[in-house]
């Protein structure tokens, strides 16, 4: 993902994502300052360019393609995860007020 200098490296192999993803969960959950917002929200958006990248070049390899769109399916699920975490309590959830 993120090479020493802090440039990213672009991913390209079905390993590569299915590493990076376990890094870019890692660095979301990571407690260090030097991961911040801008850092975890830049990686991600790469992380996206590149799996989007690369399903579009093993879209007509039904093998490939398949294992691509679980990646694609794992990050939904991540996604998903990080939009419950940053949303504001509901009304409903909330404990009521006294």
């Amino acid at each position: 993902m993120f090479d020493t200098s802090g440039q990213w490296v672009h991913i390209e192999t079905f390993d590569d994502f299915d590493n990076g993803l376990s890094d870019l969960i890692d660095l979301w959950s990571s407690p260090s300052p030097s991961a911040t917002k801008a850092l975890k929200d830049s990686a991600l958006a790469h992380f996206k360019e590149d799996l989007g990248a690369a399903t579009l070049k093993w879209i007509d390899n039904k093998a490939k393609s398949k294992k691509y769109a679980s990646i694609v399916g794992e990050l939904a699920e991540f996604e998903a995860v990080l939009l419950e975490s940053s949303a504001p309590a509901s009304g409903d959830d909330a404990a009521p007020s006294k």
